[in-house]
């Protein structure tokens, strides 16, 4: 006998495999069941996927439209409180076109209104940089011109040309500046 081929002594008898009918799997309703309800999970998950994607398009546009009206009525603040100014400007004309405008009462006007003017912009954080006598500084001034001085030392701020400003600690203009060169010298001819 060979023996690598198993023997049968009785070929009625056989193994519990051979006589195994194929049979349909015990879990077959569960199966589909267990199908359907992916199915749906799955169909619910897609729902809610588009949901999103239409919330996030819609949010984006939102987004995009709010950062247009922040733009532009951002100024609004600014504008509302310069309105009282321009108002006071208005006045002022009609007063200097009156026939017996006295030229006093105007500059007093005028400074008044330009006072207001000012203290509406430093409201919303604009001030002014004014250096006369302040050593000069790159960061904040702009030199023009040089000159000598006996009052004022070496590489300071003589005289002011145009002045400068700042909005919140950031340089919107510098200052024009004419910058001391010391005391003058006599030059030996």
């Amino acid at each position: 006998m060979n023996e690598t081929e198993p023997t049968n002594p009785d070929p009625q008898t056989t193994t519990s495999a051979d006589n195994v009918a194929p049979e349909a799997p015990a879990a077959g309703p569960d199966l589909s069941e267990q199908l359907a309800a992916a199915k749906k999970e799955s169909a619910d998950n897609y729902d809610r996927y588009v949901r999103s994607v239409a919330d996030l398009d819609n949010h984006r546009r939102r987004t995009v439209r709010e950062k247009d009206e922040l733009r532009q009525f951002a100024s609004s603040r600014v504008l509302e409180d310069l309105l009282p100014v321009i108002d006071n400007l208005g006045l002022g004309l009609a007063a200097a076109k009156a026939p017996n405008a006295d030229l006093k009462t105007l500059v007093g006007g005028i400074s008044m209104v330009a006072e207001q003017l000012k203290s509406s912009l430093a409201s919303h954080g604009l001030k002014e940089v004014n250096p006369v006598a302040q050593p000069f500084d790159p960061n904040l001034h702009e030199a023009i011109s040089q000159q000598p001085s006996a009052d004022v030392a070496e590489g300071s701020v003589v005289t002011v040309v145009r002045v400068g400003f700042t909005l919140n600690g950031r340089l919107l203009r510098p200052a024009s500046v004419i910058v001391s060169t010391g005391p003058a010298t006599e030059q030996s001819a």
